[in-house]
């Protein structure tokens, strides 16, 4: 955050975005973010979360969310290995561990005995990709496939055998855990689709100075 704030004061006017991202930071890609887009004037955490898929959503779901942003299935599946980073709280997770028989009996049970009991600890977190948190890698997709993952949307990538897109989204999450190059260049050109979504219409909105919050 301080080498944030450095940029910031440095180039002033330009979008400072576009030159640090944590991804970049946890090793994994970096992609050219367009300069001079009008974002809004003002935030909404509800507006925000009513585009966010919730963590027990189905494939077909998930299909219809970001087809209605104008997305694909090579896009879901590329961005949501973000979740290669970050943590969950059991609360959100409960249910995949204690009903789901899509997870990993061994990775459930280690959960339920540990950070996730059936009562209680809704708080608690767990790494969303426990091998290597805090590192950008492929290792999510490697998690998918054996069926080690906290969130059911998540699983929902790998096993449920609809087609999508370019093939199914098994496929595209086989193609990223056996080449982690190949998932680092889909989810640039993914963030780049994503970030150029829906900007206001007309002259309304602003280009930020700080991309982190309204002028």
């Amino acid at each position: 955050m301080k080498l944030r704030a450095l940029l910031s004061r440095a180039v002033g006017l330009w979008h400072w975005c576009a030159c640090v991202h944590p991804s970049m930071q946890l090793g994994g890609p970096n992609w050219t973010v367009p300069l001079g887009r009008r974002d809004a004037s003002t935030t909404s955490r509800d507006a925000a979360n009513t585009n966010l898929p919730p963590p027990d959503a189905s494939l077909s779901s998930l299909l219809k969310m970001f087809s209605a942003k104008g997305l694909d299935a090579r896009d879901l599946t590329a961005l949501s290995g973000a979740h290669t980073v970050g943590q969950a709280r059991c609360v959100v997770f409960r249910a995949h561990i204690y009903n789901d028989t899509t997870v990993n009996a061994t990775f459930a049970a280690d959960l339920r005995a540990g950070v996730c009991p059936f009562t209680g600890g809704d708080a608690n977190l767990a790494p969303l990709e426990p091998q290597a948190p805090n590192a950008f890698d492929n290792g999510y997709f490697r998690d998918l496939v054996a069926r080690r993952v906290l969130l059911r949307s998540d699983q929902e990538l790998y096993g449920s055998g609809a087609a999508a897109g370019n093939g199914t989204t098994d496929a595209l999450v086989r193609a990223y855990a056996a080449n982690a190059t190949a998932f680092a260049a889909d989810f640039a050109a993914a963030m780049v689709r994503l970030g150029n979504l829906s900007p206001p219409a007309g002259s309304g909105g602003e280009v930020r100075l700080n991309c982190r919050r309204a002028n």
